[in-house]
């Protein structure tokens, strides 16, 4: 499995590309805060993607599901050591479990951040202790199910007075949209390239 990834993905982080989700809001990339997540896929016999759902009080993006990962720190180095770092925080999974296996697309988005995700494998034997101020509810999705085109779809809704196109998941009660989506879409593609090279 990790010699698959690492295959299908960028071994440094990339420069910005655009995408067709987040392009409209005009904001310099420059200005943009620096964010890194992590992408956890859980070593199973099938393997899964650890998502979270953040806390309803939060200010930003609540309630929405999300990866472990937050904006980048001063003693930050590198977008990895912000999604460790982050992911230890919300989840409690520490980085001694997590195999880092490369980068995928940068993303920004409309609040103002510029998303690195980064793919990680992770051992058994972590112990999960969400930060409750933070995530709501931490669950797994099949990787399978997530990389199967047909379970995805685009919607649009108006989202700060504009009229947004965006990917979409429904797995079981979790609805999973927007820039996690994307992100998951991002890996998907990666992946089938993969597989049909």
């Amino acid at each position: 499995m990790l010699e698959l990834l690492r295959s299908a993905l960028a071994q440094h982080p990339p420069d910005l590309i655009a995408h067709d989700d987040y392009k409209s809001f005009g904001l310099p990339v420059e200005n943009a805060a620096k964010a890194a997540v992590l992408l956890p896929i859980l070593a199973r016999e099938a393997p899964t993607l650890l998502l979270t759902r953040r806390t309803d009080t939060l200010a930003r993006h609540s309630g929405q599901i999300s990866f472990p990962g937050g904006r980048s720190e001063a003693d930050d180095l590198t977008p990895v050591e912000t999604a460790l770092r982050e992911t230890f925080e919300e989840t409690g999974i520490a980085p001694g479990f997590v195999t880092v296996a490369g980068y995928l697309d940068r993303y920004l988005i409309g609040t103002g951040f510029d998303i690195q995700p980064v793919v990680g494998v992770v051992a058994d034997g972590f112990a999960l202790v969400p930060d409750p101020r933070e995530v709501a509810d931490i669950f797994e999705v099949p990787l399978a199910f997530l990389m199967d085109p047909a379970n995805r779809r685009r919607e649009s809704r108006e989202i700060a007075g504009r009229q947004r196109s965006f990917y979409a998941f429904t797995y079981k009660e979790h609805e999973i949209w927007g820039a996690t989506a994307a992100i998951i879409v991002n890996l998907a593609q990666r992946l089938d390239g993969i597989s049909k090279a």
